[in-house]
């Protein structure tokens, strides 16, 4: 059994490593207290082929493993939650789902131009009333001779008027169908960004669907498979959710440990007093078990084996170490954590959604629950 990352899974972490650290990292206080979108960041990784990351060669991708996609968003996740945030949706939950699923005419169309990085995607499903239970969900699509007739509204979604195309979870009867909805459609509109405690650069919309028409080509996928197909999408969405906390546990702790080397209290520094050097050991080591359940769910994906159990033990243990890491790098610094002078206050308020978005932590407990017993 062997632990070490491949030389091509270390260079490309080295890579966007220095990238994080030149274009994200110095960036990201600016995103935060402005709430400005991270299109510069972003423009800039699509030259380098990161936003097609996981999209085959010859769709314009990297033709990259999940593995690899896991250790950019934690890279991003260290210097700018708002980032990873951004890119964790395009590769995971558009990019994933049109590989996976798409036509071959619907990949040349979309699937090209979301890898170049010419256009973001994003993944509609949440209604007001449906958000773990996806059952609920009451936007519908009618066919009308060689449309389909779209009718509804949907709500956080991220990057929703930012993308360029949304793929959205509908119902026709008492079956469900995804598909794809370009978000300059007549009939879309989107509201203002929601107003949130974390993750300002990264905008969260709600949607609205009138009379919104889309070629019969549009379905992605098999016709009333939507459902199914959406939850084999949230199953690597949560890998990557689990990545993005891992890099902001990662941030947490090295400034909480520089903190605590630099600052002095009773004549000798923060770490040589016992109840802060426990308290960073204890993050470390949260930290490098949540890196392994990680890697173990992404390798289980890339070998083409079930991992849905391991996803959501992934991201049930990840995000909320990052949130007690978060928590813990405040607590270090004292008084000063609670300022926004320093990074800890930022990462904590960008942690927090982690146990939220992408399933619950008690919708991952069910999960897990029916594979124990």
């Amino acid at each position: 059994m062997d632990f070490d990352l491949s030389e091509e899974h270390r260079m490309l972490q080295e890579t966007v490593r220095a990238f994080v650290a030149k274009e994200v990292t110095p960036r990201a206080r600016h995103v935060d207290e402005t709430g400005e979108f991270p299109w510069p960041a972003l423009k800039a990784m699509g030259k380098l082929g990161l936003l097609g990351l996981n999209v085959p060669e010859e769709y314009g991708g990297s033709g990259a493993d999940y593995l690899s996609v896991a250790l950019m968003l934690e890279e991003i996740g260290r210097g700018c939650g708002s980032t990873g945030l951004i890119v964790g949706v395009h590769l995971g939950l558009a990019c994933g789902p049109l590989a996976q699923f798409g036509t071959e005419a619907q990949k040349r169309r979309w699937l090209v131009p979301l890898a170049q990085g010419k256009i973001l995607g994003c993944l509609a499903l949440t209604e007001p009333a449906a958000g773990s239970d996806l059952r609920g969900i009451r936007t519908t699509a009618v066919r009308d001779g060689a449309d389909w007739v779209l009718n509804g509204g949907k709500m956080w979604l991220t990057s929703g008027a930012e993308a360029g195309v949304a793929l959205l979870l509908c119902r026709t009867g008492d079956k469900f169908n995804l598909m794809l909805v370009p978000t300059d459609t007549p009939g879309v509109s989107f509201g203002p960004p929601e107003k949130k405690m974390g993750l300002h650069g990264s905008h969260t919309y709600a949607m609205s669907l009138e009379e919104v028409r889309v070629p019969a080509e549009n379905l992605l996928g098999d016709e009333g498979r939507g459902l199914a197909q959406t939850l084999q999408v949230l199953d690597g969405g949560r890998i990557g959710i689990a990545s993005l906390s891992l890099g902001l546990a990662e941030a947490a702790f090295d400034a909480a440990s520089t903190y605590a080397r630099t600052r002095q209290a009773f004549g000798q520094p923060l770490i040589e007093h016992q109840a802060v050097a426990f308290m960073l050991a204890d993050m470390a080591a949260e930290i490098e078990a949540s890196r392994w359940l990680i890697t173990r769910a992404a390798w289980l994906r890339d070998q083409g084996r079930p991992y849905t159990q391991e996803a959501s033990i992934a991201k049930l243990i990840a995000t909320e170490m990052a949130e007690r890491v978060a928590r813990n790098a405040i607590q270090i610094h004292g008084g000063y954590g609670y300022s926004s002078e320093y990074p800890v206050e930022r990462i904590y308020r960008d942690a927090r959604l982690m146990t939220i978005g992408e399933g619950t932590s008690e919708m991952q407990r069910m999960i897990i629950a029916r594979y124990v017993g």
